[in-house]
């Protein structure tokens, strides 16, 4: 595994060279079939990291939000977000992110999130440990932990738009909303570094993808987390509906997933 967590801190370095160089640049912005938007610097921060795994591991399976999947039936598979949150990207944010994160067996064994514009970095090992790099040029790592946070009335919520959620689910949201000590928007993926790292304590989102949570899983529940769907699964399988709960304890996720589940 030792080989595998340096060669995707390698990826995260070569997808941030791409990413920095087209930040906060004139550049044409589409629109994919989902309305979301996709940019260059998208598409060229991920052929750059399939090229690389292909040229290294060339019997593993690559998952990339913007390229697509061909299963070839290999028991290895890296899932690729190379930018989670275009639009904080294309509105000069720097809070966006990489995920990477490589499967076993569709289990995730270690996972990426990468903050190229702030320097900052988060790995997760599954039954190691998560670490924190403040600076990603040779700066020393910190041991993550959660908050421990398991009183709902004094956590911090955060979430990356409340447009994400439809109208079913937007009640079931406002629920857990109305009981946080503070509730914030934006964040896309760092919300989930800050979590594991000790900062804030509840995580809400929907509409998601598969390559928007498999990087997020080692991270968060080797720093001691819980990270689930709204009905306390973490197996994020081809029926998960895109709903995801992360939380700094399991009495904190117990009472947020009360509340999403109206119970």
């Amino acid at each position: 595994m030792s080989e595998f967590v340096q060669f995707a801190n390698e990826l995260a370095d070569e997808s941030g060279k791409v990413i920095r160089k087209y930040f906060r640049s004139k550049m044409t912005i589409e629109d994919k079939e989902d309305e979301s938007p996709v940019t260059i610097a998208d598409r060229q921060t991920e052929t750059v990291m399939r090229d690389m795994i292909s040229a290294k591991y060339p019997d593993h399976d690559i998952l990339g939000e913007e390229h697509g999947y061909v299963p070839t039936g290999s028991r290895w598979k890296w899932v690729l977000d190379p930018i989670d949150g275009t639009r904080s990207f294309v509105a000069g944010m720097p809070i966006f992110g990489t995920l990477i994160s490589l499967l076993e067996d569709e289990v995730p064994q270690l996972g990426i999130i990468d903050i190229p514009m702030l320097g900052e970095r988060w790995v997760g090992i599954p039954n190691q440990e998560s670490l924190y790099y403040p600076d990603q040029q040779g700066g020393k790592p910190q041991l993550c932990k959660v908050s421990g946070q398991e009183k709902i009335e004094k956590s911090i919520l955060y979430s990356a738009d409340p447009g994400m959620f439809n109208t079913s689910q937007k009640p079931h949201f406002d629920r857990v909303a109305a009981q946080v000590k503070m509730l914030r928007f934006g964040g896309d993926c760092y919300s989930y570094g800050l979590l594991s790292s000790g900062h804030i304590d509840l995580v809400v989102e929907a509409d998601l993808k598969i390559y928007d949570v498999m990087a997020l899983v080692p991270v968060i529940e080797n720093a001691g987390g819980v990270i689930t769907d709204w009905q306390g699964n973490n197996s994020f399988d081809d029926d998960w509906d895109g709903c995801l709960l992360a939380a700094a304890s399991q009495k904190l996720h117990a009472q947020a997933l009360s509340l999403l589940q109206n119970t």
